[in-house]
C-alpha cells in the first residue's frame, strides 16, 4: 500500500473567494435609525404653456430622482425642501407651493436599519432662463418633459407623487 501523502494546504479558488464574499453572513441589526428628509418636485411650464417640464437630478449611482435631503435641527420640512433645492440645483427663483405627500423607504447601513421618511413638496421654477447647476457629486441635472420624467424616475413612490403634482398643476390647486 502506498504511504499517505502529507496534507497540503489547497489554494482557495477565485470562484470560492467571490462566493464567500457574496454569501458572507451579515452582522445582526443593532440599531434602528429614523431619518426625516424633505425635497421637491420642481416644475415649469413650457413656453406655450401647454406642457409641464420636471427637473431631475442624477445621483452618484446614476439614478434619476428629485432633490431632497436631511431635515436639520430647527428646520421645518418646507424649509429643508427650499434649502436642498437651492443647494442641489443652484436655482434661487422658485416657489414652494404645496405639500404633495410623503414616502417611506428603508435600507441597511452596516449594523443599522435606516427608516427614511421624505416629505415632498410641489415647487414651481419661476424664471425659465435660470439654468440649474448640479453639485459635484451628481452625475447629471436636466429638465425633462413630464412623460420623459415619469419614464426616467427610479422610484415608484416619487412617480406616484408626480402624477398627483400634474393633477394639481392642471387644476391650479396650489
Amino acid at each position: 500500500m502506498p504511504e499517505a501523502l502529507p496534507t497540503e494546504r489547497i489554494k482557495e479558488s477565485p470562484l470560492k473567494k467571490i462566493t464567500s464574499a457574496v454569501f458572507r453572513k451579515k452582522t445582526a441589526i443593532q440599531e434602528i435609525v429614523r431619518e426625516p428628509t424633505s425635497g421637491g418636485i420642481i416644475f415649469r411650464l413650457t413656453h406655450d404653456k401647454k406642457d409641464i417640464e420636471i427637473l431631475l437630478i442624477q445621483d452618484s449611482k446614476e439614478r434619476w430622482t428629485i432633490p431632497k435631503g436631511h431635515i436639520e435641527p430647527g428646520e421645518t420640512a418646507k424649509m429643508t425642501a427650499r434649502r436642498e433645492i437651492e443647494e442641489e440645483t443652484g436655482l434661487r427663483n422658485f416657489s414652494v407651493l404645496t405639500w404633495l405627500g410623503k414616502i417611506h423607504f428603508k435600507y441597511r447601513r452596516a449594523d443599522k436599519l435606516v427608516l427614511m421618511t421624505t416629505q415632498i413638496y410641489l415647487v414651481q421654477a419661476l424664471d425659465e432662463r435660470e439654468m440649474p447647476t448640479g453639485e459635484k457629486w451628481m452625475k447629471g441635472i436636466k429638465w425633462f418633459s413630464f412623460a420623459d420624467a415619469l419614464e426616467a424616475i427610479e422610484y415608484e413612490d416619487i412617480e406616484k407623487l408626480m402624477l398627483i403634482a400634474k393633477k394639481k398643476i392642471r387644476a391650479g390647486e396650489f
